[in-house]
């Protein structure tokens, strides 16, 4: 089974995830795609984020339907921050026959070679990058194992729907309904 790795903070998470979800397991060779859900990216500030269960929650609520994406709490049980490189390996271990794949969008490739032992995950893993506003591949472009998928271009980000919120706006179309829900019922994103 070929799966594809989608990680994020997911803070929350939004339509413009939900349409590259979509795109991942409708035109890509990925049998399924598990989103992994990361209690603390070592590369962001933790000032912002909402509890990662809360996440979890609106990331289940947001594909309750669809068989093929399934949320994942792995990173919840293994030491923090996360590393991906840690993740793959426990991952690997625990599910050998699988094939993992990883997505992520420019902007986050744009820091790959920050992350812990990325050369590691280059020479073991496929990348399935897909493209943001102003960010290329560069010098990877090329690359055996990253593939450039041409999905549509999301401007969309999860900042703009925390600070959005916090300025009292309407934004319930940027998220999935029952996401977007859960919420205005919570108050989150609110301070």
């Amino acid at each position: 089974m070929k799966a594809g790795l989608f990680f994020g903070s997911f803070n929350p998470i939004h339509i413009g995830h939900l349409a590259i979800t979509n795109y991942m397991v409708e035109y890509s060779d990925l049998d399924e795609v598990w989103l992994i859900i990361s209690p603390q990216n070592p590369l962001k500030k933790k000032k912002t984020l909402l509890n990662e269960y809360d996440r979890f929650q609106m990331v289940e609520i947001a594909f309750n339907d669809d068989n093929r994406i399934k949320p994942n709490d792995i990173e919840f049980r293994l030491p923090k921050p996360s590393y991906t490189i840690d993740t793959l390996t426990h991952l690997k271990e625990k599910h050998p026959n699988n094939e993992f794949v990883l997505i992520l969008g420019t902007d986050n490739f744009a820091s790959f070679e920050k992350w812990k032992n990325y050369e590691t995950i280059l020479k073991y893993y496929q990348l399935y990058v897909y493209p943001r506003p102003g960010y290329n591949l560069g010098k990877y472009a090329k690359h055996k194992n990253i593939k450039q998928i041409n999905a549509p271009l999301m401007e969309i980000s999860s900042s703009f729907i925390r600070k959005a919120i916090k300025e009292g706006k309407n934004i319930r179309y940027f998220l999935p309904e029952k996401v977007y829900d859960y919420i205005m019922k919570m108050h989150f994103y609110e301070k």
